[in-house]
């Protein structure tokens, strides 16, 4: 999706006094950070442009949770847009709902990635054990793929963003629902590419695994899931911070 600029003017009809008169140098930033990670959309996706792109993800939610601290912003929920903001607590919750996701897949993933590689490193095992793991490795792959296409197919039907052109703080909520969901599609269809998969029997992968070297492979794809790990694992911080402000925000 496509990052749109929030806009920072309100309309001229909506009027309090809790506003501020100009533009707030966090809205400045959070359109230049949506900008940066717009240069994302258009890389070939791989290991780094993900986990640039949640990277990326991590500094809009911080900029975010710094304008949900302001006492205009609190204001705003006590008006008559409280029902924009209970949306966006119910979006928060969906969002670490996809996060869980994310996680569990990248704990699969690395779970199996480990085991076939220990497998193809003790050199003592019998082919027989090896085609084994191998199989076990690509059912589990698959499993793993129907999961992730299942969760991707219920994210299409939630990216559904629309622009709200009433106060900036509420179009920056929802395009950062909007840009969050669409980083967690990118790595989850990345996560579901099919790695060793092919028509051909479990032998002649045993052969292709051991004689074109993707043990080593296998190493790079466990570390690039570490690093996914560490990244999600930030993000999903930021994600918990900004439902606590939300719900302190309604609560107020």
């Amino acid at each position: 999706m496509a990052a749109s600029p929030v806009n920072c003017k309100s309309h001229q009809h909506t009027h309090s006094n809790s506003l501020p008169t100009r533009t707030h140098p966090l809205i400045s930033e959070f359109n230049d950070q949506l900008r940066k990670l717009g240069d994302f959309e258009e890389t070939s996706p791989s290991s780094t442009s993900i986990c640039q792109k949640l990277n990326g993800l991590q500094d809009l939610h911080d900029c975010v949770d710094k304008l949900l601290l302001l006492p205009f912003t609190q204001a705003l929920a006590q008006e008559q847009h409280k029902k924009w903001f209970n949306e966006m607590l119910d979006g928060s919750l969906m969002l670490l709902d996809v996060c869980g996701t994310a996680v569990d897949a990248l704990l699969k993933t690395k779970e199996c990635t480990r085991d076939l590689q220990s497998t193809l490193r003790r050199r003592k095992d019998s082919n027989t054990e090896i085609t084994r793991e191998v199989e076990k490795y690509l059912a589990s792959r698959k499993i793993q793929k129907k999961a992730l296409q299942k969760a991707l197919k219920g994210m299409q039907i939630m990216i559904n963003y629309k622009n709200t052109e009433d106060f900036p703080i509420i179009s920056m909520l929802k395009e950062l629902e909007a840009v969050t969901l669409t980083g967690f599609e990118s790595l989850l269809t990345f996560i579901a590419k099919p790695n060793l998969q092919s028509k051909s029997s479990s032998w002649s992968l045993v052969s292709k695994l051991v004689h074109h070297k993707r043990v080593t492979w296998l190493g790079k794809l466990e570390s690039n899931i570490q690093e996914f790990e560490e990244e999600l694992e930030c993000l999903s911080r930021h994600l918990v911070k900004t439902r606590v402000s939300l719900l302190n925000i309604l609560n107020h």
